[in-house]
């Protein structure tokens, strides 16, 4: 292009000719279309062309004559809906609801037609203008006109919870036209719902059951109560899926569980011979389990449960661990509890869902009773070991697990763990050295458990009973294969060396062997201390057994499974016929309470009576005689006698038996004490008070008075010194 070219101005003209729109245009359109919506609500739209009606209505909007439009439309739709008002007030009746959803259904249809007529002036019009979209508004304008018109609004909410009633009463409604009508409302928005319906229906409902509730409670038992209102709640659950609106389903429920449950739990759970404790004296599981069920829906419902169900707990319990006659028998004692415990178990697992809160209020119930009786870890001890002497014979291993589980839950329970350990000791001696064990393996399988429960230190001394049994036998093999040719075809001898430390020994106890095995004894000695340095062995003649052969009057032949006392006592018969107490008593040395239950054995107990004593009577007295009972008969060639033995301690032992708890107590305490300083160097009392409880409860409950008591014995022997300006203060010396 050249610089010397000219620019060229272009100019925009006006039109030659102004436009000019008809002055009655808008008018006219406007008749059109007013017209035409006219013909809609008339049912005569088929006629009509939608096609030239949109333009027309597209050329107003696009005219500048929206605002005549839109006011044009709100008077028309007006207009009908007074007409419709009007024909649905004269309905009668059940036709009331059907004329109402009728004219509801052509209004939507109605609204649907011109919104597609005025498309044009919804999308463009209308936002600009800031005013309300034209399916709304036909819904704001029905709202106003039909919905809360005086005459309708509250002839509408009347009908439609009459019918809920009638519902309610066991009548059958029109669910569909109901659905149709609620809808209708909540289409409206939801605060049409809420204000018209929903409210007013949660306080109806709130009275209704009310006075339901308090009608059912004055004539029915518990049971059938709570089967009333798990009805209701269904029904209630039921009728908002049918047609009210999902989000009442919460509200209608919360009144029908404050009205019918929340307001009489007290009542309720402590109903006569029907509430919480009779289900679950009688093993009601549905019941307990309706109860549960709906006591859970409302606040503190499960915590009033839970709390009658603990005391009622705790009294059972504390009648059977207080009352006489349970207590004259251990393993009954101990069955009755584990039976207890079964009970409730099912019930939490059948009933409460296995509420772990219920599990937690089961076991501390137990832990409360079951300490109230200070026999408890013996009897414990006790039944285990009638399971494990006879108890469990031909039981499947399973079912072994099951008893010995049900035991160490039981254990667990108790605050004398330590306790129980001396009794289960002492009978776990009784039984590895008499052989009365029915399962090496059910017996390792508890201390493995006790193990588990309480730690390494608990069990490696039943764990040494177990090893110094296999070794006495390694032992005895070793003295038969060295003494074997000189032992001939006299008495023969088995003994187990038990470890002093392991076993529940006692002071060497006197007792005066026949000479026959005295010198055997001496051999056994000899050889053992040959074999093994730094030894020293005591016979303990009072753990001991022997087997007999015995010839009676009419050469009648029996073998005699007896203790050491009965067989020292026995032998005495070989050279006499007629001893007197006195006599056994100066050959024998057996302690004199020994001595008497072991003739008693002898001479008292029916079948048994190998003796017979003069005077007969059940007791043994100082001056009585005795002879061999020549008329003794068994049908069994082998007969086995026991010992008289009370199968609980008597009050002397356990008195002894606490002692040697509380005396092994105090080194454990003390050990406690160090290792708690030796760590924090500096403490007051109540704090140690606490840690040494807490780190002993594992075993036993520690008694502030004995700790205490301690606190002085480590101070005097300088492993810890009071603070000089705070008494209550401890320091730590290394």
């Amino acid at each position: 292009m050249s610089s010397n070219q000219k620019k060229r101005n272009f100019q925009i003209e006006a039109f030659k000719h102004k436009v000019v729109v008809d002055p009655k245009y808008a008018d006219k359109t406007w008749k059109i279309l007013e017209h035409a919506i006219h013909e809609i609500y008339n049912h005569n739209a088929s006629g009509l062309s939608f096609e030239e009606l949109y333009r027309n209505a597209y050329n107003m909007v696009l005219h500048k004559f929206g605002e005549k439009l839109y006011s044009g439309l709100v008077s028309t739709i007006t207009f009908h809906l007074q007409h419709i008002s009007k024909s649905i007030e004269s309905a009668q009746g059940d036709l009331f609801l059907e004329e109402l959803n009728r004219q509801w259904a052509d209004h939507n249809k109605a609204l649907q037609m011109i919104r597609d007529i005025l498309m044009y002036m919804d999308r463009t019009f209308v936002p600009s203008t800031h005013k309300t979209p034209v399916h709304e508004l036909g819904l704001n304008l029905w709202r106003d006109s039909i919905v809360r018109s005086s005459k309708i609004q509250m002839r509408l909410l009347s009908t439609l919870l009459e019918l809920i009633l009638k519902e309610r009463d066991g009548e059958v409604i029109n669910r569909g036209l109901m659905r149709n009508i609620i809808k209708m409302l909540m289409d409206l928005g939801p605060s049409v719902y809420q204000e018209d319906l929903e409210k007013p229906f949660l306080e109806v409902s709130a009275d209704f059951y009310r006075a339901e509730s308090q009608r059912f409670i004055e004539c029915c038992d518990c049971g059938d109560y709570l089967k009333k209102a798990e009805k209701r709640l269904t029904e209630e659950i039921e009728r908002v899926s049918h047609y009210l609106d999902p989000k009442t389903e919460v509200k209608i429920t919360n009144v029908v569980e404050k009205e019918m449950i929340e307001n009489h739990m007290p009542r309720l759970v402590h109903m006569e011979n029907s509430g919480l404790v009779n289900m679950l004296l009688d093993d009601k599981y549905e019941d307990l389990r309706r109860i549960y069920n709906l006591f859970r829906r409302v606040p503190n419902g499960l915590a009033t449960i839970r709390d009658v169900m603990t005391s009622h707990i705790r009294e059972i319990g504390k009648q059977l661990v207080t009352d006489p006659e349970k207590l004259k028998d251990p393993v009954e004692f101990v069955q009755c509890l584990l039976n207890e415990k079964d009970k409730y178990d099912n019930i939490i697992i059948l009933a409460f869902n296995n509420d772990k809160t219920f599990q937690n209020a089961l076991n501390s119930s137990f832990e409360f009773f079951i300490n109230l009786n200070p026999r408890s870890p013996e009897f414990i001890s006790l039944f285990v070991d009638e399971k494990l002497r006879k108890g469990l014979k031909g039981v499947s291993e399973e079912d072994v697990e099951v008893i010995l589980d049900k035991v160490m839950m039981l254990f667990r329970y108790l605050q004398e763990k330590d306790v129980f350990e001396k009794y289960y000791k002492q009978h776990l001696a009784k039984r590895l050295l008499s052989g009365k064990t029915v399962s090496d393996d059910a017996e390792r399988s508890l201390i493995v458990k006790l193990k588990t429960e309480c730690g390494y230190q608990f069990t490696s001394k039943l764990e040494g009973m177990f090893t110094d049994m296999k070794t006495s036998q390694d032992t005895m093999q070793g003295f038969h294969t060295a003494y074997g040719a000189e032992l001939g075809d006299g008495p023969s001898l088995v003994v187990q060396v038990l470890t002093t430390g392991s076993w529940p020994t006692q002071a060497s106890v006197t007792c005066n062997l026949p000479a026959e095995l005295s010198a055997l004894c001496e051999k056994f000695r000899s050889y053992y201390l040959g074999t093994h340095t730094g030894r020293r062995l005591s016979w303990q003649t009072n753990m001991g057994t022997a087997d007999i052969k015995a010839t009676f009057g009419k050469g009648q032949k029996h073998e005699l499974n007896v203790s050491t006392y009965q067989m020292c006592v026995l032998m005495l018969f070989n050279n006499a016929d007629r001893l007197m107490y006195k006599e056994i008593e100066q050959a024998t040395e057996i302690p004199s309470s020994d001595l008497k239950r072991c003739l008693q054995s002898l001479a008292c107990v029916k079948g048994k009576n190998v003796l017979r004593k003069e005077p007969m009577s059940k007791d043994i007295g100082e001056d009585d005689a005795f002879f061999v009972n020549d008329k003794f008969t068994s049908k069994f060639y082998k007969v086995k006698i026991g010992t008289v033995v009370a199968q609980k301690e008597s009050e002397p032992e356990k008195q002894e038996t606490r002692q040697r708890v509380e005396e092994d107590r105090k080194p454990q305490i003390e050990a406690a004490i160090v290792r708690i300083m030796k760590s924090r160097k500096v403490l007051d009392h109540n704090n140690i008070i606490a840690e040494v409880t807490k780190q002993l409860q594992s075993r036993f409950l520690a008694n502030p008075g004995e700790i205490k008591k301690r606190i002085e014995s480590l101070i005097e022997r300088d492993f810890l010194e009071r603070d000089n300006a705070d008494r209550r203060l401890y320091r730590y010396l290394a």
